[in-house]
C-alpha cells in the first residue's frame, strides 16, 4: 500500500486476521495478509481488475520474484478471506481525527445516506434489488450506505449498509452506538422520526434536524431570538423558523426552513448561528462524492456475491478513512490551515503513485504526521472556500433523455449569499 502501509501496518493486519480467525491454515502463494492489502489497493485502482491491481502491487518488487496468481486464484483467495478482517479494520480505524472541527465545544458531525451500485449478477440480485426510475428501472442493483461523518475533516465515525428494501430510518438507529456527549449531529428532513431523534439524544449527543414547515409544534415559550420551546414526543426541543434568501446570478430565491434542536439555551446557542451551522451538513454530501466519484469514478463495485460486496464496501471505507486521516494529520501541522482546503484528489493520486513505487512502506526511525502524501497535500492546497456565484447546473447530463430535467432540479442549489431572517417575538 505504499506509504499508507504505515497507517495500517503488518502487525495491525495480522491482529485483524487473528481476531477474526482468518489466518491461512497452510502456506500459500497468497497468504491472508497479502489478500487484505490487495483488497485495499483495489480501492485505489477501481478501473483495474484484480490481476491488474496485483501487477501494481508488485511492480517495484525487483529481485523478490513475487507470485503471479491467476484471476481464479485471486478470486479464491478473496473468498477464503471473507469480509470479517476488513470489518475489524474499519471498526478499529473509524472515528474523528485527533483534532476535529468543533462548534462551541461540540464535535460537529452529520448523518445521511447514499446508494452504491453493485454488479448485476444472480447472486447479488438475490439480496439487492434494482430501483425503479422514470426510464423504466436501473440497470444494476444497489445497496444503501448510511454514514456518520465528522464535518470539517470528513473522517468516518461510523457507517452501516445493506439492501435498499430498508429505508434510511431503519439503518440510522445503528449509528447511535457511535454518538456520545459532546457531539452535535446534523440530520436532513429524511431522518425526522421521533423515535430516531429521541434515540440519538439519549446518547448525550445534541441534535439539529430540518423538519417540514407543515409540521405543527406546540409553543410553550418564545425566546428573544425568534425560536420557541416545544415538545417532540416526551422530549423538550427548540424550534427555529427561518426565512433564507439566496442570491445568485439568476436572481434571488427565498425558502422557509424549520429546524428542531435539543439545544434549549437560546443565550448560548442563538437561533441565527444554529441556522448557519446547519449548512455544514453538506460536508457529508462531499464525503459521498469523494467515495463514489473521486475514488470509484462512478463505477460499479466488482464483487458478484453478497459476501464479496460486504468485503469490498468495508475495504472501500477503510481506504477512504486512511486517506482522510492522512490529510487531517497533514493540515493539523498547520493550525492556520482549514481542513477543507486539503485536496482529496491530490491525496488519492499521491497514494496511488506511492503504491506503484512501493515507497514509504517501512517508516524511518522518525515518523512524522506529514509524509509524502501530506507534503503533496500541503503543497497543493485549494483556495479558501468561496460562495458560489453561479447556479449549479448540469452541463453534461448523465442521460440524454432527461437532460432538461436535470438542469431544472439543480438550479436552486446555487448560493452566493444567505440572509437569515428569524421571526421575532410578537
Amino acid at each position: 500500500m505504499g506509504e499508507l502501509t504505515q497507517a495500517v501496518p503488518f502487525d495491525m493486519v495480522d491482529e485483524a486476521l487473528a481476531e477474526t480467525r482468518a489466518v491461512q491454515s497452510r502456506v500459500r502463494d497468497l497468504p491472508s495478509r497479502v489478500v487484505v492489502y490487495l483488497l485495499l489497493a483495489a480501492c485505489l485502482f477501481p478501473e483495474l481488475g484484480y490481476p491488474g491491481v496485483w501487477r501494481k502491487l508488485t511492480a517495484s518488487l525487483d529481485g523478490l520474484s513475487p507470485a503471479t496468481p491467476t484471476a481464479s486464484a485471486l478470486h479464491q483467495a478473496r473468498r477464503r478471506l471473507g469480509p470479517a478482517p476488513l470489518k475489524w479494520l474499519f471498526d478499529l480505524l473509524r472515528g474523528p481525527s485527533p483534532t476535529p472541527v468543533r462548534w462551541r465545544g461540540l464535535l460537529v458531525c452529520a448523518v445521511d445516506g447514499t446508494m452504491l451500485t453493485v454488479a448485476d449478477s444472480p447472486a447479488n440480485l438475490s439480496v439487492y434489488t434494482k430501483h425503479r426510475c422514470n426510464n423504466g428501472g436501473s440497470g444494476y442493483p444497489q445497496i444503501r450506505l448510511l454514514a456518520l461523518v465528522a464535518c470539517g475533516t470528513r473522517t468516518l465515525i461510523d457507517a452501516v449498509f445493506g439492501p435498499t428494501d430498508a429505508g434510511e430510518t431503519t439503518y440510522a438507529p445503528r449509528l447511535a452506538r457511535s454518538l456520545r456527549e459532546g457531539m452535535i449531529v446534523l440530520l436532513d428532513h429524511g431522518l425526522v422520526g421521533r423515535d430516531l431523534i429521541s434515540g440519538f439524544a439519549a446518547t448525550g449527543a445534541e441534535v439539529l434536524v430540518r423538519y417540514t414547515d407543515r409540521r405543527n409544534f406546540p409553543v410553550l415559550a418564545r425566546y428573544p431570538d425568534g425560536s420557541y420551546l416545544s415538545t417532540l414526543g416526551s422530549r423538550r426541543v427548540r424550534v427555529i423558523d427561518a426565512e433564507i434568501t439566496i442570491t445568485t446570478s439568476t436572481g434571488r430565491h427565498t425558502g422557509l426552513y424549520r429546524l428542531v434542536t435539543t439545544l434549549l439555551d437560546h443565550h448560548r446557542h442563538p437561533a441565527g448561528q444554529l441556522v448557519t451551522l446547519y449548512h455544514q451538513r453538506w460536508e457529508i454530501e462531499t464525503a459521498f462524492l469523494e467515495l463514489k466519484s473521486t475514488i470509484l469514478g462512478g463505477r460499479v463495485l466488482r464483487a458478484r456475491t453478497p459476501q464479496g460486496i460486504t468485503q469490498e464496501v468495508y475495504a472501500l471505507l477503510v481506504t477512504y478513512q486512511l486517506l482522510r486521516t492522512t490529510m487531517a494529520d497533514a493540515t493539523d501541522t498547520r493550525p492556520s490551515t482549514a481542513a477543507d482546503r486539503a485536496s482529496f484528489t491530490v491525496a488519492l493520486q499521491t497514494a496511488r503513485d506511492q503504491l506503484v513505487l512501493a515507497a514509504g512502506v517501512i517508516a524511518d526511525t522518525v515518523i512524522t504526521l506529514v509524509g509524502t502524501i501530506g507534503t503533496h497535500v500541503l503543497a497543493n492546497l485549494m483556495p479558501d472556500r468561496r460562495l458560489r456565484t453561479r447556479p449549479r447546473v448540469v452541463k453534461r447530463a448523465i442521460s440524454k433523455y432527461n437532460a432538461k430535467g436535470n438542469v431544472d432540479r439543480t438550479t436552486y442549489k446555487a448560493t452566493i449569499s444567505i440572509d437569515i431572517v428569524v421571526p421575532a417575538e410578537p
